[in-house]
């Protein structure tokens, strides 16, 4: 597939008549058509989703977009949630599979959560729930032990992507068993059985983003142990 690059203001495609769309960072709709905000690479996905990757540091949150955040604080009903956004986020404390009034999450300063962004303006607190669409957690909420990083936006997106990217591929060639959550906002959540196989799990990781592919293998290689070859 060719490679689109676009600009502010540039009209990538029509609105269809029907079917899934679903617009990401850098693009919103203005007189039928989906128009550009920005400058860098139009990406299109399954689903329907489609995005610019462009270099930005900041993220901007979309609809529908998977976050990992930090709590900083609480407010009324909600916690206040760092996403590396222009605004902190909301997170509804009901908004986690069972919550009640009387049986709310207990979550402090610094706790990491996996959620969903199902609100987002330019102006105004995106807000977060950690449930799917169902209501069932579905893998998001509180992120316990592991250790968090952060990537550029276009490496997550890689991350979260078909076909698997090389360092997730180096990784699950190990003995190594961990879990991972990645967030569209490049914060990435990483658990395996000790502080120290996090940390080389994270280095890799970040690593990806400059490291040639031979770099990266010899890296993996020396950092972690293989698997046993099967019988």
């Amino acid at each position: 597939m060719d490679v689109q690059i676009v600009g502010p203001g540039d009209q990538v495609l029509k609105i269809p008549d029907s079917g899934q769309l679903r617009l990401g960072p850098g693009l919103t709709t203005q007189s039928g058509y989906v128009t550009c905000q920005k400058s860098g690479i139009l990406r299109q996905g399954k689903g329907g989703q489609t995005w610019i990757e462009g270099k930005q540091k900041r993220y901007i949150p979309a609809e529908g977009d998977l976050v990992v955040g930090s709590i900083l604080d609480r407010m009324g009903e909600n916690f206040v949630v760092d996403i590396g956004a222009p605004f902190n986020a909301l997170l509804p404390q009901l908004s986690f599979e069972g919550a009640t009034r009387r049986n709310r999450p207990n979550l402090h300063s610094g706790d990491i959560v996996h959620a969903r962004v199902v609100s987002a303006s330019r102006d105004m607190e995106p807000v977060l729930s950690c449930m799917d669409a169902s209501g069932r957690a579905a893998g998001f909420g509180h992120l316990k032990e592991g250790i968090s990083l952060t990537v550029g936006t276009a490496t997550a997106r890689k991350l979260l992507g078909a076909p698997m990217p090389l360092v997730l591929e180096e990784l699950s060639k190990t003995a190594v068993p961990f879990e991972l959550a990645v967030g569209m906002n490049g914060r990435v959540w990483v658990c395996a059985l000790n502080i120290g196989h996090n940390i080389a799990i994270a280095n890799a990781i970040s690593k990806s983003e400059t490291f040639t592919d031979p770099q990266l293998r010899a890296y993996v290689a020396k950092s972690l142990p293989r698997a046993a070859a099967p019988q």
